[in-house]
């Protein structure tokens, strides 16, 4: 599921493409500043500035209350109104920044990787935690998270203590989903090309809903290709953020066999 403000959105998924792979210029030049950020990369050393929170700290703040945290980004959704939404992560935990007011060259500035400082308020929609009403101040630093593995993790407790970082599921088979398919366009299959897909997953007896996130990885991207190139049974890997709405919805952001 998304939150839709206009039925008509004009995006700019330079960042998300980079992150779902795509042969379009626009992908390779955002791929190379990645790259760039990453040969740059100094790590997170966990140090905070003065009146910033650390991610215990954060996790343990009310919702509806003030919090300031610094985070890297890792990928972002489209630029739309002078608004974008951004996967964050420092090592300790992940950050979903929601609709925050941006500049489009600022928006361009927050490569993979790249530090920043934000101001806003946790809430909650759905189950997802995130920081909305922001505001951000980009500073000096790198660091790209590892893709964490959490595949023994699905259908636990503990899943949720991911929320919202960079993961990895591992050996996954491919269940039918709606009238037997791979996948369907929406959660219901009402959709089209372009529109999120959803797809079924299977581990140990127990089956996992999927989604490739449309404003992150559009049709053009490798992964939305992917996933509508799979069949039921086939075995795959996965890679993508621990989204979260009624339960786990990990957006994902690579597939392979």
């Amino acid at each position: 599921m998304k939150k839709l403000f206009k039925s008509v959105l004009t995006l700019s998924l330079v960042a998300g493409l980079a992150a779902c792979g795509s042969s379009s210029s626009a992908a390779g030049s955002a791929a190379s500043a990645a790259s760039e950020a990453t040969e740059a990369t100094t790590g997170d050393d966990g140090v905070k500035s003065e009146g910033v929170m650390t991610y215990a700290e954060y996790a343990a703040a009310d919702l509806d209350t003030q919090v300031v945290v610094e985070t890297y980004v890792q990928a972002k959704q489209g630029w739309w109104e002078n608004s974008a939404t951004i996967y964050t992560q420092d090592k300790d935990g992940g950050y979903f920044i929601y609709g925050m007011p941006i500049s489009q060259e600022d928006y361009d500035k927050l490569v993979p990787g790249q530090k920043i400082k934000v101001t806003g308020y946790k809430s909650e929609w759905s189950g997802e935690v995130e920081i909305t009403d922001a505001t951000y101040e980009i500073e000096d630093g790198n660091y790209i998270a590892p893709a964490l593995d959490v595949t023994d993790l699905l259908g636990k407790d503990e899943l949720i203590n991911h929320q919202n970082q960079f993961v990895s599921f591992t050996g996954m088979t491919v269940e039918p989903i709606g009238d037997d398919a791979a996948y369907l366009y929406n959660w219901d299959g009402s959709g089209t090309e372009g529109d999120d897909l959803y797809f079924n997953v299977s581990k140990d007896g127990n089956t996992y809903q999927f989604t490739v996130e449309s404003y992150l990885c559009g049709a053009d991207t490798d992964v939305y290709k992917a996933v509508k190139e799979l069949a039921v049974g086939d075995v795959i890997n996965m890679e993508g953020f621990l989204y979260w709405y009624e339960g786990a919805n990990p957006h994902i952001t690579k597939v392979t066999k």
